[in-house]
């Protein structure tokens, strides 16, 4: 668990908040019918790099097969319709009424910061808009909850209260997480929980928030790449992230443009 104690220490995540969030846009305004993942993947390794970090996601050890696993071979995970996370880039080729979810990672002197999107690719249905409205809106509840005094369990009830209220499932077994100088650190933030459970948020905390839901199921598979998640019952999902500090007052949001 990282507590960020000195104003350059948050001077550095900041500047890699920043960087996601560029990478992230720049990635966004590319997103068409036809382009494919990987030719996105090439564009936020090229605002990454340029700025003098690197991608995290690159060769992050595989967790769901052991340390025999494939590594993950992307700079972004891009996750389509019905994949819910780590997805990676390739030949595919978006279509018209897709969604994708664009998540970026960056590595700034040590330091990490994190950050997802979900977005349509043209013109999408309104089940695929509402899906996407509600789980950006959660993101914003937990987000608003993550104070200091509070615990992770108010986090996550807050997220997994927006979700089930409009009939969707949040993800079991992956989490919001901590994040400073790893890409993952405690605590760990599932996206359900139970109010006043869990470690006490204390200033300075950074933490990754990201609500993982699933317009069907909660179940989910692991296809045969080793790394896409995918929903179970081949519903839509969709992932919104922000990396923030916890204060005594509002988070201080560092992936926000």
């Amino acid at each position: 668990m990282i507590i960020v104690k000195s104003k350059a220490e948050l001077a550095q995540m900041r500047e890699a908040g920043r960087i996601v969030a560029q990478a992230i846009e720049e990635v966004r305004q590319c997103v068409k019918p036809g382009i494919t993942t990987k030719e996105l993947d090439a564009v936020a390794e090229k605002v990454i790099r340029s700025h003098g970090a690197v991608p995290p996601f690159k060769g992050y050890p595989n967790q769901h097969h052991g340390k025999n696993g494939r590594p993950f071979p992307g700079t972004l995970c891009l996750s389509v319709n019905e994949e819910l996370v780590h997805g990676i880039p390739g030949k595919r080729a978006l279509k018209e009424g897709d969604i994708l979810t664009i998540d970026c990672g960056a590595i700034y002197k040590g330091w990490h910061a994190d950050s997802a999107i979900t977005v349509g690719v043209g013109e999408i249905g309104e089940e695929a808009r509402r899906l996407l409205e509600v789980t950006e809106r959660a993101m914003w509840a937990a987000i608003a909850a993550a104070r200091a005094g509070q615990r992770t369990g108010d986090v996550s009830v807050a997220l997994e209260d927006i979700v089930t209220a409009a009939g969707y499932s949040v993800v079991r077994e992956y989490t919001s997480h901590g994040i400073g100088r790893s890409l993952h650190e405690d605590p760990q933030i599932p996206n359900y929980g139970k109010t006043g459970h869990g470690p006490k948020l204390r200033p300075g905390m950074t933490i990754a928030i990201e609500p993982m839901v699933l317009a069907g199921s909660p179940d989910t598979v692991v296809r045969s790449d080793e790394w896409t998640v995918a929903s179970k019952d081949g519903k839509l999902t969709a992932h919104f992230e922000h990396t923030v500090v916890v204060t005594e007052a509002e988070p201080d949001i560092l992936t926000r443009l």
